[in-house]
């Protein structure tokens, strides 16, 4: 089942098995999180069997006001880019029911690059063009919602800050 999720698309079926080789199979219960919104994203997962719901609280203090979820099925995947960049959890993973998940986690990552740099490139190329898929679809979004002005604005501000923050470091 795995072996058929678009994450893995791009590997070979002998990069596929290299690469899966570093998971770690995991159960988890009905009803058990395996994160939580805001946690540090520690690695993603590939879901083998089973149901997970991806929750989304605008208030953390008030979870009943303004949540979203996304229900999830093999061979879907979910905290990716927990691999390729320092970012907290934006949502919670739940289990809608009894689960079998490969995790794939930032040591398994750093074991992949000294053993098979290229499939680990290869990895890296899957995170960067999730990121910049949601990062366009996000913009656009924003263009809807806001005007094109303000969501350049953000994304620029964003980039500039950020490089002030390392000259002034």
């Amino acid at each position: 089942m795995i072996f058929n999720s678009s994450f893995l698309s791009e590997f070979t079926t002998t990069e596929r098995y290299e690469f899966l080789q570093l998971c770690h199979r995991r159960k988890y219960k009905e009803n058990e999180y395996i994160y939580y919104q805001n946690d540090p994203g520690t690695g993603m997962y590939f879901i083998e069997e089973g149901s997970v719901r991806l929750e989304v609280v605008n208030d953390l203090d008030d979870p009943e006001t303004g949540q979203v979820t996304y229900d999830l099925q093999a061979p879907n995947v979910f905290g990716s880019l927990s691999i390729g960049y320092d970012l907290r959890r934006m949502s919670s993973a739940k289990c809608l029911t009894d689960c079998m998940l490969l995790g794939f986690f930032k040591p398994d990552f750093e074991t992949l690059k000294k053993r098979h740099p290229q499939i680990a490139v290869k990895f890296l190329e899957a995170i960067s063009s999730l990121a910049m898929k949601q990062l366009e679809i996000t913009m656009r979004k924003l263009c809807e919602t806001a005007d094109t002005k303000t969501a350049f604005a953000i994304q620029f501000q964003t980039h500039y800050q950020d490089e002030q923050e390392v000259d002034n470091s």
